[in-house]
């Protein structure tokens, strides 16, 4: 996949229809059938955004499109999760490829790390600022405050937090055991590779494994240890 340049659209890195069914070896005309076939399922400004009038004259002006879009009355933009229900519609081993190399290579902006950073910080301060304080009736009433602030953070911090390297290793190494206990045959393992790692994105909702969150980190490695492939070859 050629190097895309970034194109940002209310914060989010997004993609045309044109760029994704490039990437993806498609046509647009698919993309945009599919699209429509599924409409129900993509909501503007998660899954696309749609611009037009003068938000679109806006945005052709400030880039270098090329002709086809010049007479376009409404250009679709495709975020990360836009871009996933359309791997999920065409469901081809390359669609599926390129989708990777997007989370990896493009989609990617890890805009939720700063504030965890942030969260982490404040927490360090209000932990110290409640060691600090003097055991009267008033200060223990504002540290039963600051220590339901601690929690709140805690659990939001919690629910953010992704797989670490090492626990990255452990899902693939189950995976790994996995697929070898189903399949000497070395010509078939490919397959069930791919399988069992689409299905892991569906049953955790995640672009790739390594995004699974470390609270479901025990309930995705039981997930593999049960697994069986809806067709074994």
């Amino acid at each position: 996949m050629n190097p895309l340049q970034p194109i940002c659209q209310r914060g989010k890195r997004v993609l045309t229809t044109t760029q994704l069914a490039e990437a993806f070896g498609t046509e647009a005309k698919i993309i945009n059938r599919n699209f429509q076939r599924n409409a129900d399922r993509y909501v503007q400004g998660k899954h696309y955004f749609a611009l037009s009038g003068e938000e679109l004259r806006e945005f052709k002006g400030s880039r270098q499109f090329d002709d086809s879009l010049k007479f376009t009355s409404i250009l679709y933009l495709w975020t990360e999760k836009g871009a996933w229900l359309h791997a999920k519609s065409l469901n081809t081993e390359q669609a599926w490829d390129a989708y990777e190399r997007l989370v990896d290579e493009y989609y990617t902006i890890k805009e939720d790390l700063v504030p965890l950073s942030k969260d982490q910080a404040l927490v360090t301060v209000l932990r110290t600022t409640a060691d600090l304080m003097e055991d009267t009736q008033t200060i223990k009433a504002e540290q039963h405050k600051i220590r339901k602030l601690i929690y709140e953070i805690d659990h939001k911090i919690e629910e953010h937090i992704t797989l670490s390297s090492g626990e990255q290793r452990r899902v693939q190494k189950g995976i790994a055991q996995k697929v070898y206990e189903l399949e000497s045959n070395p010509e078939y393992r490919s397959k069930l590779f791919r399988e069992l790692h689409r299905e892991i994105k569906d049953r955790f909702g995640v672009a790739s494994y390594k995004d699974i969150k470390r609270k479901e980190l025990q309930s995705a490695l039981h997930y593999i240890e049960n697994w069986f492939p809806r067709k074994v070859s």
